[in-house]
């Protein structure tokens, strides 16, 4: 306990010395930053770059939560600004998610959470300057970099400097996020993280970045997506209570295994022993955790704000489903926001990088099992095929 409480100050300290400045904010971050350093010493089976990579990922987090707060406390009336009714995106991942996101991110009328400005959201965003700021350039030969070393993580996620990103980002800034877990085996901090973490706080902070980024930079009709939001459906409804959503679903066989391949990508950056049967069974147990949650939460009156789509048929044409989501939503899909869809997705084949394959078994999954473990999901939502 001690160790880690210092090694926290010790990084604290670090972000200090980088940022000139001293003012964390609400202190909800500090219990899983501590529990993250502890995770990562005693379990993650890092390299020494790996370490070092982790160290000046959680230095960089801070030093963003410091710059978001000597912002606010320069410019109080940011936080006059108003999120209101933000559309959604949740599911399980690997069914199609980031493809609807990026099509929903073509809308000029609408406002996404884009790449470059929300790993550095300091110095807010200008409209002005939103095409060229240099964060883009940062931000493009970072995912250069990654594509180099990861080749596979292209036929897995695809990514755009200036495209749409997910909440994990700045929910990272309050270490609590599923990035970190995806990034190296921290069963304990995962099982908290699941289990038994508060993310009220989480999802306020993640409110107080939104206000940020469009106090000088709308529209203000916000388009936000995560899977790992099902995890924690009813904290996120306690801050976003107006928040409506869009959900996907697939074929749960064809998902978790996936999903445990991705982690095992991006762990290997930091470990050169990367459990992937640990990967495969932390998957199965969150997303059956997740899931159970989020239909809990719709099954108590709420099902009315969610609108479904099925993989499947969206992989065969997106828009009758994003025809319906804007009916759904009660917003009019303009002629120009479909028009950029459309080349969005003539520009970005399913398969552009190749196809994403991987063994099941690898990560000591059954696809049998799996449909039967999830066949409350299953029968649920009419996932009824493989797809």
């Amino acid at each position: 306990m001690a160790a880690r409480i210092e090694q926290a100050t010790a990084l604290m300290r670090h972000a200090h010395r980088q940022t000139a400045l001293d003012i964390f904010g609400e202190e909800s971050f500090v219990d899983g930053l501590e529990r993250l350093i502890a995770a990562l010493n005693d379990e993650a089976r890092l390299t020494e770059a790996g370490a070092a990579a982790q160290q000046a990922q959680i230095v960089h987090l801070l030093s963003q939560r410091l710059q978001v707060e000597d912002w606010y406390a320069r410019h109080p009336e940011i936080d006059e600004q108003e999120i209101v009714g933000p559309l959604i995106g949740l599911g399980l991942p690997r069914t199609g998610s980031t493809a609807m996101g990026f099509l929903l991110g073509q809308d000029p009328a609408a406002r996404s959470l884009r790449n470059w400005e929300a790993s550095s959201p300091c110095p807010p965003p200008e409209t002005a300057t939103s095409d060229t700021d240099p964060r883009i350039a940062i931000a493009r030969q970072s995912l250069e970099r990654r594509g180099e070393r990861f080749p596979r993580m292209k036929t897995m996620y695809p990514s755009d400097p200036t495209g749409p990103t997910e909440c994990q980002a700045l929910q990272a800034m309050d270490f609590k996020s599923q990035l970190f877990q995806a990034q190296a085996q921290v069963p304990s901090y995962a099982q908290w993280l699941n289990r038994d973490a508060d993310l009220v706080p989480t999802y306020r902070y993640l409110k107080r970045v939104l206000k940020l980024l469009q106090w000088r930079c709308p529209p203000r009709r916000w388009r936000l997506k995560n899977p790992s939001h099902i995890m924690f459906i009813a904290d996120l409804n306690t801050v976003f209570p107006d928040a409506h959503f869009w959900m996907t679903h697939r074929d749960v066989a064809k998902v978790i295994p996936s999903v445990a391949d991705l982690y095992c990508e991006l762990a290997g950056a930091f470990s050169d022993d990367v459990d992937r049967h640990y990967m495969g069974a932390l998957n199965a147990d969150a997303w059956e955790l997740g899931m159970k949650r989020l239909i809990a939460f719709r099954d108590a009156g709420q099902d009315h704000r969610f609108f479904d789509i099925h993989f499947a048929p969206f992989q065969k044409d997106p828009f009758p489903w994003i025809e319906r989501l804007y009916a759904f939503a009660g917003e009019d899909l303009t002629p120009e926001a479909r028009a950029r869809m459309e080349r969005w997705r003539a520009d970005t084949p399913r398969e552009k990088h190749g196809n994403h394959r991987y063994d099941p078994a690898d990560f000591g999954l059954s696809e049998a099992e799996l449909r039967t473990r999830f066949a409350f999901y299953n029968e649920r939502f009419g996932v009824l095929s493989p797809a």
